[in-house]
């Protein structure tokens, strides 16, 4: 994760609490601005993300079963052990996520940009149709070179 934080750009801004108010009373969340917010073990079941930008934050243990994150950014977020279980991918920027532990069981990714230097195609198929939680394997230094 980045140490530099990002700047906030418009008031699609949200805090964690703002977050939490908006899940418990099942809102939208399309189009805001989570960038860097630390939404670990949050419950995002069926919300509307779309075009939510949401890289670089920690969605560890988070669940978004049944969510919409059509095009959303969820670049270097981490979503080790994040449930996405028929959650809507298509067109979702997930490159350098940590998705250690992720299960995406039947979940729809399209046009998806996958962190397939961790992970091969057949991995994430395998995840999508028998719902084994994603291993994601390390690069070795020579062959990052």
């Amino acid at each position: 994760m980045s140490t530099k934080p990002i700047p906030k750009l418009d008031d699609t801004t949200l805090s964690r609490k703002q977050v939490q108010n908006a899940l418990r009373l099942g809102k939208s969340l399309e189009g805001y601005d989570l960038r860097g917010l630390n939404l670990s073990g949050l419950n995002f079941d069926g919300i509307n993300l779309r075009n939510c930008k949401l890289a670089e934050s920690n969605l560890s243990l988070s669940s978004f079963r049944g969510a919409d994150l059509s095009e959303a950014s969820l670049w270097r977020a981490n979503l080790k052990d994040a449930i996405l279980d028929c959650a809507s991918l298509v067109g979702t920027d997930l490159e350098w996520c940590n998705m250690e532990g992720c299960s995406i069981h039947k979940a729809k990714i399209q046009r998806a940009i996958l962190p397939l230097q961790f992970l091969s195609s057949e991995d994430i198929d395998n995840a999508v149709h028998s719902g084994t939680k994603i291993r994601m394997r390390k690069i070795s230094a020579r062959a990052s070179k």
